[in-house]
């Protein structure tokens, strides 16, 4: 970090004194913030497209194939082209127009996910997902970046745990209509109408992103802008080693992604095979879930106001942990939705901190390079276990693979203890 002022951190788990803060408006609650609004408005349509998408999606897969292991390598393919996305993402966000690169992310996905519905009225093409997914979570990570740099430019650093959490809580919202209308349009119309929602959703979201107003980069805010982009991903690798907090949630995400990425294939194969219900059981499932990362999206900040950043994540990684290893025995329909619920809102709860931290502690300047390593950290190895984990459980059964890999969550939370998470912004007096 380039001074001492970078190097303070306050008891909301780390950030710089005063970074972002002349960018605060303090006085006004969020709500009452006009382009955060219009920006809060477009990310909650987006994600309730896109949990059309990610019911949908698997439910071609297991429709034509019937296979848990083609699910789960579909989730694979569509995470490896997040990883090498995320490589060059941040160099591509520090250079750019921030608000451009959103409109622009949203058209490309209007338009590739577009594609699907109107070539399967002529027949189901397994190849197709193969090729459009990609792609969409190639840009969608270019978007999830340019995603967290923007928020901090709305509502300053003081307040980007609330921020992140009503913007969690509000698309999760989304989300618990998302799935079950999802559900519903796949029993009633087929998956792929679902995704034909998705994309549309994609253009609304850009429509409102055109009257989203960000101030002009200041010029220590481009600082680096014309180095190489393998010199900006080291760049953003070095901050993540330099900061102790950073270098230890990297390293124990990047197992735990290892763990989960296929968690979403072995729930619908577990409703659908193990226990034989219905799509629209497993769009009600979903929304269910989703209820929990609205629950977690609203607690977050107290939360962490209250027991600090380390005891929040920790607990919380651990608590996933514990779900996810129940999942795989469950046999009624009720005790499968709890624990997804339960296991999403953990997910969000750690995810709002780690997310809310990265930006509080990084300068402007290096945001969209940080997060660009950060993510490409976390995920390197996540495709690899999405196909590993619905290719364990399609021959092994679901309920020893999420006990297996639940166990582990659970490891981590403990490994956590020993690191300097365990310390991180402490409430005063602890």
């Amino acid at each position: 970090m380039a001074h001492e002022a970078d190097r303070r951190e306050d008891e909301s788990g780390g950030a710089p004194a005063g970074a972002g803060s002349e960018v605060l408006p303090a006085a006004r609650p969020l709500w009452r913030q006009r382009d955060f609004g219009v920006f809060w408005t477009a990310q909650t349509l987006s994600v309730l497209g896109d949990s059309f998408a990610l019911i949908a999606l698997p439910l071609l897969v297991l429709e034509a194939t019937g296979s848990l292991a083609r699910m789960g390598l579909l989730t694979a393919v569509g995470g490896a082209a997040s990883v090498v996305a995320a490589v060059f993402a941040g160099a591509v966000v520090d250079r750019v127009d921030r608000r451009r690169l959103l409109i622009a992310c949203d058209l490309v996905r209007l338009g590739l996910y577009g594609v699907i519905p109107l070539v399967w009225l002529f027949g189901p093409q397994i190849w197709l997902l193969y090729a459009v997914l990609p792609l969409c979570e190639a840009v969608g990570m270019l978007f999830a970046v340019g995603y967290v740099t923007v928020v901090r430019a709305l509502v300053g650093t003081a307040r980007l745990t609330e921020a992140n959490g009503r913007l969690n809580a509000t698309a999760a919202t989304a989300g618990v209509l998302g799935p079950l209308c999802a559900g519903l349009v796949a029993a009633w119309s087929g998956p792929a109408a679902a995704v034909g929602v998705n994309a549309a959703s994609f253009g609304v979201s850009a429509l409102c992103l055109l009257l989203v107003r960000l101030g002009p980069r200041t010029a220590d805010e481009r600082t680096g802008a014309r180095t190489g982009l393998w010199r900006d991903l080291r760049v953003g690798v070095a901050f993540l080693r330099g900061h102790p907090v950073l270098r230890s949630l990297t390293a124990l995400l990047f197992v735990f992604s290892f763990l989960t990425l296929g968690l979403n294939d072995l729930v619908i194969y577990h409703l659908k095979h193990d226990l034989g219900h219905d799509d629209g059981t497993v769009g009600t499932v979903m929304a269910a879930g989703a209820l929990g990362t609205v629950t977690g999206a609203l607690l977050v900040a107290r939360i962490r106001r209250r027991l600090g950043f380390g005891a929040t994540w920790t607990g919380a990684v651990a608590v996933c942990g514990l779900a996810f290893a129940g999942l795989g025995w469950a046999r009624d329909v009720p005790v499968v939705a709890a624990l997804s619920a339960a296991f999403l809102a953990c997910v969000g709860i750690a995810g709002t901190c780690s997310m809310s931290l990265r930006q509080e502690v990084t300068p402007e300047h290096l945001l969209g390079r940080v997060t660009s390593a950060f993510w490409t950290l976390q995920y390197a190895a996540a495709p690899i276990g999405a196909a590993v984990l619905t290719w364990a459980a399609e021959e092994r059964g679901t309920a020893p693979v999420a006990l297996a890999a639940g166990a582990t969550c659970v490891l981590l939370a403990g490994a956590a203890l020993f690191t300097p998470i365990r310390a991180s912004g402490r409430p005063a007096g602890r």
